[in-house]
């Protein structure tokens, strides 16, 4: 299947919160973010826009009574760029893990910028 997006990891983020779950989780994590490089339009299953973050978004995984979510944006269009990730305890997101991720992008960007001149 061709691919309509690239993901690029941001630093070690999403590498540690990676190799910190059980191989299943890994196995579903594997399985989104490849929907994610493949599909046309992304279900909001699995990926959802996060309000009032100027581009921030959370790939959204269920397994089994488990919910993880994975922070990240979009840069050059089609390539999503993963920041931190973690276990979802609550309903609500929490503030600290959208202000860390915030954070990790704004860095992201700031460290694009410095490479680029």
């Amino acid at each position: 299947m061709k691919r309509k997006r690239e993901i690029i990891q941001y630093r070690n983020y999403f590498e540690k919160f990676y190799a910190s779950q059980l191989e299943k989780v890994k196995t579903k994590i594997d399985y989104v973010l490849y929907l994610v490089t493949i599909s046309e339009r992304i279900p909001k299953k699995f990926f959802k826009y996060i309000e009032g973050t100027d581009g921030l978004f959370e790939i959204r995984i269920k397994y089994e009574s488990n919910i993880f979510r994975i922070f990240c944006c979009f840069d050059e269009g089609n390539v999503v760029v993963l920041f931190n990730g973690f276990q979802k305890k609550s309903n609500k997101t929490p503030k600290q893990e959208i202000k860390r991720a915030l954070r990790i992008k704004i860095e992201y960007f700031e460290r694009k910028s410095e490479i680029k001149q």
